[in-house]
């Protein structure tokens, strides 16, 4: 980004916080006594998510809705807000809105992004203004499928010490496994660990359905099918 820290804080505050902030204080200084759940065992979901077609892809953890502020809880300290860039279009005010209401809450705070439109580069680098300014993690999906499988992915490492997802210094076959499976189209190298991690040893993910393989988090149906049809395909001609 060319400008620097300073010069986008104070455009942003001139372009986007002037007239809604204006009589109610920045962001940073919005009320932090709205309800925070202390349910841990499972995500928390706004009902005001209900029908958002990224619960279909939540299997691997269990979720409720409940009375709580941001859209998703993931943990005591971990939430996230979700927008989609054609609803962020239509109502600019609304993730503002939705901010003030947030205030301070939560440690680890998530805006996902859904990107649902074919030039999105204007509005994400907006979005990413507000990130900046509001400490907000700024994350990007590109299909309901893949935004479950997010959130879900937060719930499922959120008690998980730092060890358990740095890179492992393995072996060299587990090094050429890696490179083997990160050959195949869109499968990258956190996907190849996480397919080790489950099934172990090559010939696991080959025994594998192609239904096992899509419920695992970040993977999902379209990252299966690619996988399965590559590694059971006839290689002789």
């Amino acid at each position: 980004m060319d400008e620097s820290l300073g010069d986008i804080a104070s455009e942003f505050n001139e372009d986007f916080l002037a007239d809604d902030v204006s009589s109610s204080g920045p962001l940073t200084e919005a009320p932090t006594t709205s309800k925070t759940s202390t349910k841990t065992h499972c995500i928390l979901v706004n009902p005001k998510q209900r029908g958002n077609p990224l619960l279909k892809a939540i299997h691997n953890v269990p979720w409720e809705f409940d009375d709580i502020v941001p859209d998703y809880q993931m943990g005591l300290t971990t939430c996230a807000l979700f927008l989609s860039i054609r609803y962020h279009n239509l109502n600019p005010d609304y993730i503002h809105d939705r901010l003030k209401k947030l205030g301070q809450m939560y440690q680890l705070r998530v805006l996902l992004v859904q990107v649902d439109i074919k030039d999105p580069h204007h509005v994400l680098k907006n979005l990413t203004r507000i990130c900046i300014l509001a400490d907000l993690t700024l994350i990007l999906a590109w299909s309901p499928e893949e935004a479950g499988k997010i959130i879900e992915t937060y719930k499922i490492y959120e008690n998980k010490p730092a060890e358990f997802i740095k890179e492992k210094g393995e072996t060299s076959s587990y090094l050429r496994l890696i490179q083997s499976l990160t050959a195949i189209k869109s499968i990258n190298k956190s996907d190849a660990a996480l397919l080790i991690d489950k099934f172990k040893t090559l010939k696991g993910i080959l025994d594998a359905s192609e239904l096992q393989i899509a419920e695992l988090p970040r993977i999902g149906l379209r990252k299966a099918n690619n996988l399965y049809t590559t590694l059971h395909a006839n290689f002789c001609r």
